[in-house]
């Protein structure tokens, strides 16, 4: 214990700069997957492949290879960026797809005559799925997005190995400095992350009890 007090400072610096990470990249992939996921419903064919193809490619690739991608191939291709931003574009590109099948599923669960009442009124597509159809799907799959959003906290890890400031990293420095604290260190990195998720959790529990009463 004494080196987490001993190191504490560092400790909450990193757990800050995850919550940055989380935050960000959370924002990010919620509106990249809604996008995506309203393609996959769209009346338009190249829509729906293009998003398909996007989702699959996505949820099949390793995180760590997207990250490769992103902080070693880019600059090849003439797009430079901070460490952290390409962390937070690696998170966000990963954790899309998860959230945009998650939204899908809670599309496909709103009655189809909800929709055929809508456009029977003359809304549009975009009218009809943004003001009918998702408040609707969103209610429905609140517990599997906080699912998402605590596997990306603890996806955050993988931005400390491509060196990118956060808890994981933070950990790695502390272990290769106090070689004989290394279980202690490993137990206050697991602690930051549990203030995390933890709340998350329990979050997604009443959030779940609470729609399940409404309905």
């Amino acid at each position: 214990m004494k080196v987490i007090l001993e190191n504490f400072g560092l400790f909450w610096l990193g757990f800050i700069s995850t919550l940055k990470l989380l935050g960000v990249s959370g924002i990010g992939a919620l509106l990249l997957g809604t996008l995506m996921a309203s393609l996959r419903v769209s009346p338009f064919g190249s829509f729906r492949a293009l998003s398909a193809i996007y989702t699959e490619l996505l949820r099949n690739t390793p995180l760590t290879l997207v990250f490769f991608f992103c902080v070693f191939v880019l600059p090849k291709l003439g797009i430079v960026l901070d460490f952290q931003i390409s962390a937070i574009v690696a998170l966000t590109a990963y954790t899309a797809p998860f959230v945009a099948e998650a939204l899908r599923s809670g599309i496909n669960g709103v009655p189809i005559g909800q929709a055929e009442a809508a456009r029977s009124l003359g809304l549009r597509f975009d009218q009809v799925l943004t003001l009918v159809v998702l408040p609707q799907a969103v209610r429905m799959v609140i517990p599997p997005l906080i699912n998402v959003f605590i596997a990306l906290t603890k996806n955050t890890s993988v931005a400390g190995g491509f060196f990118v400031f956060e808890l994981f990293s933070v950990g790695k420095r502390l272990a290769n400095l106090h070689g004989s604290a290394v279980v202690p260190i490993l137990v206050g990195i697991a602690c930051f992350y549990l203030l995390i998720t933890v709340p998350l959790g329990q979050l997604s529990q009443r959030l779940e009890a609470r729609i399940a009463l409404v309905r």
